[in-house]
């Protein structure tokens, strides 16, 4: 007896692969770009967002509350895969390199391997994860986004946690407290927020799509009646 496992594709093949972010530059801007500048202009717009929402921080020991989770699960799920890795890997590479990028202002190797680097590494693992399900169709209705946000978010906490104890050398129950239950509430409202955008900004693109296919069949008719 076969036994039914849930389908991770919620698209058909020919809209596999396209993220919100596809969308996001007019028709004519993207086609005088040129494709691969297309790709380079977003996924540096992503680091962008990413450096932006670390500045979003609240002081707490030994781990801060900022806006990075949300930065990243909202430019990996606009980006996909590819783009949202090499988005959040330029983001760890520019903050490694020296330049005060990472929460607080910090930079440096030194906070890639401290005690919160672990929520750093799990960015790019939880991005990459994010991306790849919002090519397959989760970011397009509420539940789906909402399940996509959640396992990005738990994937940074099994990263997170763990690297935490093992750098401050507490027990795990030292970790969870003051690693991972400061931010639940937090992490609930911006995860509410960055699954919400996305169906919302694909309704969006439908309306323009709907929009736009009005004006042609006008366009067409006013032609053809001349």
């Amino acid at each position: 007896m076969d036994i039914a496992s849930p389908r991770l594709d919620r698209l058909p093949l020919d809209q596999r692969g396209l993220t919100i972010a596809d969308f996001l530059l007019p028709i004519r801007v993207g086609e005088r770009m040129g494709t691969r500048l297309r790709h380079i202009a977003l996924i540096t717009l992503g680091t962008v967002v990413v450096i932006a929402s670390s500045r979003i921080s609240i002081p707490l020991t030994p781990v801060p509350i900022t806006g990075q989770t949300f930065g990243v699960l909202l430019v990996s799920g606009a980006l996909g895969f590819r783009r949202g890795l090499l988005s959040i890997g330029l983001y760890i590479l520019i903050g490694a390199i020296g330049l005060p990028v990472f929460a607080e202002g910090k930079s440096g190797t030194s906070i890639i391997l401290g005690a919160t680097g672990g929520y750093i590494v799990g960015f790019l693992v939880a991005g990459s994860l994010v991306g790849r399900l919002a090519e397959l169709g989760w970011d397009r209705r509420i539940i789906g986004a909402l399940g996509a946000m959640a396992i990005g978010n738990v994937v940074i906490y099994l990263t997170g946690v763990p690297w935490l104890v093992t750098v401050t050398h507490h027990d795990l129950a030292w970790g969870i407290a003051n690693g991972l239950t400061p931010f639940l509430l937090g992490d609930a409202i911006k995860l509410i927020l960055a699954a919400a955008a996305f169906p919302v900004a694909w309704w969006g693109v439908g309306r323009r799509a709907a929009w736009s296919s009005r004006y042609d069949r006008r366009s067409r008719r006013a032609t053809s009646g001349q």
